[in-house]
């Protein structure tokens, strides 16, 4: 009673006050309790946690099985080596979509002071909490067969260096830059608060290695064998070479070989040699690229020389004849930064300007088609690139980037050969947009076409469409989905007669399907759904995941153009993936598949199985001048 008499005593301004003070006062600490989604792993603030782990204990079977594994006996032991029920802290820290182009903004302009880089080792360490070391047998087995990634490698990829201006884009740019690189599975790149002051920072890198070293063994008789040997990040420098031989094969030739070494250089040039020696095929080959591989980067080129000395064919014959020749191949491109009105941010769109020569010189050639010949490229176009971050779409928890943009390019070229000379032009335009409410939009078309003067003939012409939509992450309990909707169409306009046509099988088509390359059209229309469904299952250090697809194809026949006169090929399966997000070869996949018409074996059953997504994304950034292709 006291208290309300005094209360009410106080003048109006004052009794407003008092009543929002006690309302901060009451509200801070329930607030402070809210979890805050946060990247550095540095810092205090506890991300939402992953649903795909969420609710376990109400799986009674899951539930006695997680029991099992904590008993002392050598069967309880085995069980706990088979099956993990430990959430991973990197699942823990979920990331819903960001933007990463504007999220380290306020550091705008500051000098960067020092670069501190941890690398981890692949096994039994968390990218999101680097306290965390190997606790088993197996974790410290196999990081003591990898090398980190040194030091220096982890500097060419970023795009920021002591005593220079910082710009916040270069920050969130490097961290995905050094995500796309082979030898690193993941990484965050961020300011370290606790030290940073009004006019200069202190930048943190973490990233985790994947073990880089894979190989296989695969005996095909008593006396017949393939051996295979890949080192993506050889003594920890970012250096790739993959080495495939086989013995006891049939004469005239028992063996051959593939191999290539590739090595990465300041600046994002890469070098590569590549050789293969096999009794139809023979290749030689030096390249040197650099890509636009940054939004703000401005020059892009590459080199390539080549040599073939390998036996041809053409549709539909089948006699193989001797086809020797020589490649060189060149182009470089000029990125230009645009003007902006948005004060305080860039303009995020680049005009691109790039030109090609292709020179191919003909030593032995068994059909008239086959000649020497010059091309000359050139594009313009216009492109807009942005990235977001999110998981659980085709990794198992690793942060992915997603690109999304548009891009508008128009190429034209020259021909130059022995029988008659032709022009070429080509449009396309493409456009994705990405939200975690809506999911992820790609549109893409694509018009090109070869035209002979003065005749005025249009001349091997195509028309490609492309639509790629994948839903948001739906959660119930344990296991989280999505649904992936791929929509692929190629019309074919005055091909010509020599041109091998389309096929339906395998990645251009209907998955798992198999024509022995029977099936063959001038156009194509290709429908794919599949459903994703994230298990809480992992299985020696694999994930597992449910898969379910259905797919359709149109294939036109007789020259006719429209390819939906004839009744659609299908395809229908099951399946379980695999994967691994620390090793090399991370995906396993098996499938059991259904084909009520057009394939080979005629019992319309195949069980087969991919070590590759099916799905991918096309990335906003306009490369080497070059031709449609037709396949």
């Amino acid at each position: 009673m006291r208290f309300c008499v005094a209360f009410f005593s106080l003048s109006l301004p004052w009794r407003f006050a008092l009543v929002v003070g006690c309302w901060l006062w009451w509200a801070m600490p329930a607030r402070a309790q809210q979890p805050v989604r946060v990247l550095p792993p540095d810092t205090t603030e506890i991300a939402q946690p992953d649903s795909l782990r969420r609710g376990f204990d109400e799986e009674r079977l899951l539930n006695g099985l997680k029991a099992y594994t904590k008993r002392k006996t050598i069967a309880g032991k085995a069980a706990a080596l088979l099956f993990r029920f430990t959430p991973p802290r990197e699942d823990k820290a979920g990331l819903d979509a960001q933007l990463v182009d504007r999220q380290f903004a306020r550091h705008n302009f500051k000098i960067v002071r020092n670069i501190n880089i941890t690398s981890l080792d692949a096994f039994g360490y968390n990218i999101n909490d680097v306290n965390r070391t190997p606790r088993n047998f197996l974790e410290k087995a196999g990081n003591s067969f990898h090398i980190k990634t040194a030091r220096s490698r982890v500097r060419q990829v970023l795009l920021f260096r002591p005593g220079q201006e910082l710009d916040p884009l270069d920050l969130a740019e490097s961290e995905r830059l050094l995500r796309q690189t082979s030898e690193i599975l993941d990484a965050r790149v961020f300011v370290n608060e606790a030290t940073t002051s009004a006019d200069s920072v202190d930048i943190e890198v973490v990233t985790k290695d994947v073990f880089s070293i894979s190989g296989g063994f695969q005996l095909r008789d008593v006396d017949a064998a393939v051996v295979d040997l890949r080192d993506i990040n050889f003594l920890g420098m970012g250096h790739q070479f993959r080495n495939s031989y086989q013995y006891g094969r049939s004469t005239p030739q028992s063996w051959s070989y593939k191999g290539s070494y590739l090595v990465p250089f300041r600046d994002f040039l890469y070098g590569q040699v590549r050789v293969r020696d096999e009794y139809r095929n023979k290749e030689q080959s030096l390249s040197l690229n650099r890509s636009f591989y940054s939004v703000n980067t401005r020059y892009a080129y590459a080199l390539n020389i080549d040599h073939y000395n390998v036996d041809a064919t053409r549709y539909p014959d089948t006699l193989y004849r001797a086809l020797r020749f020589y490649r060189q191949d060149i182009w470089v491109g000029r990125s230009l930064h645009l003007p902006s009105y948005d004060l305080g941010y860039d303009n995020p769109g680049r005009l691109v300007v790039a030109a090609r020569a292709i020179n191919t010189r003909i030593i032995k050639s068994p059909y008239p088609e086959y000649r020497t010949n010059t091309l000359l490229y050139g594009t313009l176009g216009y492109t807009v690139r942005r990235y977001y971050k999110d998981k659980y779409l085709f990794g198992f928890g690793r942060t992915e980037d997603i690109p999304t943009g548009s891009i508008y390019s128009f190429t034209t070229g020259y021909e130059l050969n022995a029988k008659q000379n032709r022009h070429y032009y080509g449009i396309r335009a493409a456009y994705a947009g990405y939200s975690p409410l809506r999911g992820y939009l790609y549109l893409n078309a694509e018009f090109s076409s070869y035209l002979l003067r003065p005749q005025n003939n249009w001349q091997q012409g195509q028309l490609n469409t492309e639509l790629l939509y994948f839903t948001p992450l739906y959660r119930t309990g344990n296991f989280q989905w999505r649904h992936f909707f791929w929509n692929r169409s190629t019309l074919g306009f005055n091909r010509l007669a020599e041109e091998a046509p389309l096929v339906i099988d395998g990645s251009r088509g209907l998955r798992g399907f198999n024509s022995n390359q029977t099936l063959r059209g001038q156009s194509r229309f290709i429908l794919n759904y599949e459903a994703n469904v994230f298990t809480p299952l992992s299985f020696l250090g694999f994930r597992v995941a449910a898969v379910a697809f259905a797919d359709a194809a149109w294939l036109s026949g007789g020259g006719q153009t429209i390819p939906f006169a004839d009744k659609p090929y299908m395809g229908f399966g099951l399946g379980l993936r695999f994967r691994n997000e620390y090793t090399v070869l991370r995906t396993f996949q098996f499938f059991l598949g259904y084909y009520p018409r057009g394939q080979a074996s005629g019992d319309g059953f195949r069980i087969f199985q991919s070590s590759r997504s099916y799905y991918g994304f096309n990335d906003f950034s306009i490369g080497q001048p070059s031709i449609t292709t037709y396949q």
